[in-house]
């Protein structure tokens, strides 16, 4: 990713109505799919600046990845660890079957070969651990956020179960996810082509704002998973070996 997008997420993880929300809907995912036992092991792959491991850690105990350095740094302060720069798809140095979920939130998108990606990812769960996957949806989306981000590419529901599959594994169901929100979403985006002023700033609007798209989005934490959602901005589900 640009620097900018590493220096605006520590600007904002704290504060963003899409961190906070997400962490909502992620957390409420997590209790009700992944079954995790109390002592399970976890560990998050591009975790940023961290802002996910408190949450993550209410599951267990957290082992993080992050190839930014100065990321990586700021993680490290939040986990109270250091966190690990092994890269994908290999993983090197990260141990196999030692962990009972992955968490890869809006990174598989980042890795040209995503299926040996998942793959090494498996060989480092336990019998029947999980791997936490969301993803950005829709390739006619694409954007200046998707440029700055060094995304490879934004999946459906279709090229997402290839890979997943591909990879030898199986998954839960593929979820839509930031739906209720996706409307104006591709109002912005089809604005922004328009006027041409598709940019890559994504910064708080105003408070009230931000306050408003927060309540919204974490209303999501009840319906992923319990209902089918119409299409949302990303995709969620636990892939496991068969």
């Amino acid at each position: 990713m640009d620097r900018i997008v590493y220096d605006r997420m520590a600007a904002h993880d704290t504060t963003h109505w899409w961190y906070r929300a997400r962490r909502e809907v992620l957390a409420d995912y997590i209790t009700r799919e992944a079954g995790l036992k109390p002592d399970a092991r976890i560990l998050e792959i591009g975790c940023g600046t961290g802002h996910n491991l408190p949450m993550l850690a209410r599951f267990g105990a957290v082992d993080a990845i992050e190839i930014d350095a100065a990321a990586r740094a700021i993680a490290s302060e939040r986990l109270g660890k250091p966190v690990g720069d092994a890269p994908l798809p290999e993983l090197p140095g990260v141990p196999r079957g030692s962990y009972d979920m992955i968490a890869v939130l809006d990174v598989v998108e980042h890795i040209a070969d995503d299926v040996g990606a998942l793959k090494a990812m498996a060989d480092c769960l336990k019998p029947g651990g999980a791997i936490l996957i969301a993803v950005p949806a829709h390739p006619w989306m694409w954007s200046a956020h998707d440029v700055v981000n060094h995304h490879q590419r934004r999946y459906t529901k279709g090229t997402l179960d290839a890979a997943i599959r591909a990879a030898g594994l199986t998954h839960n169901g593929l979820r839509w996810f930031n739906s209720l929100l996706f409307p104006a979403a591709v109002a912005a985006r089809l604005a922004g082509k328009l006027t041409g002023k598709d940019d890559s700033d994504d910064s708080p609007p105003a408070a009230p704002l931000n306050a408003a798209f927060q309540a919204i989005f974490s209303l999501e934490r009840h319906l992923v998973g319990r209902m089918p959602l119409p299409p949302g901005l990303s995709i969620l589900t636990i892939a496991r070996r068969p």
